[in-house]
């Protein structure tokens, strides 16, 4: 993970899940608006600063719902077809919640998290990497 600078790395194959997270409370941080990453202490302390403290208090609860692998991003399934999911449509963890295509072949994604979506990150038709974020669920 150190060698190819990865925060997160997730595989999923036969059943088995495996996922590792390096420093989850940096990751807390770098999720925070940039003014308030930058304060000495971001991560429990956060909410009892003065005016920052409701921008990260939004920020702090936001999970994401990263690529688990490369490939080309697409919100629905045919292009004239209405997206899996947009902003404000709750999910589950078993939700699909977009295709990622990695040679040739088409994979769901899903939420893997219950929720309502905040924001989608990833252009339609982009290429993604692995660990991007491709939605933020509130």
């Amino acid at each position: 993970m150190k060698k190819h600078d990865l925060s997160v790395f997730e595989i999923e194959k036969e059943g088995f899940r495996l996922k590792l997270e390096k420093n989850p409370s940096v990751q807390a941080a770098a999720a925070m608006p940039p003014a308030v990453a930058g304060q000495p202490k971001p991560s429990s302390t956060a909410p009892e600063t003065a005016p920052a403290a409701p921008k990260a208090i939004e920020s702090v609860p936001l999970k994401e719902v990263v690529s688990p692998m490369v490939g080309t991003f697409y919100r629905s399934a045919s292009p004239d077809g209405a997206p899996f999911v947009d902003v404000g449509k709750s999910v589950t963890e078993d939700t699909v919640v977009c295709i990622i295509e990695a040679m040739k072949v088409m994979n769901e994604i899903k939420a893997e998290t219950s929720g309502v979506i905040a924001e989608v990150v990833a252009e339609n038709g982009k290429p993604v990497q692995f660990g991007q974020v491709l939605f933020r669920v509130r």
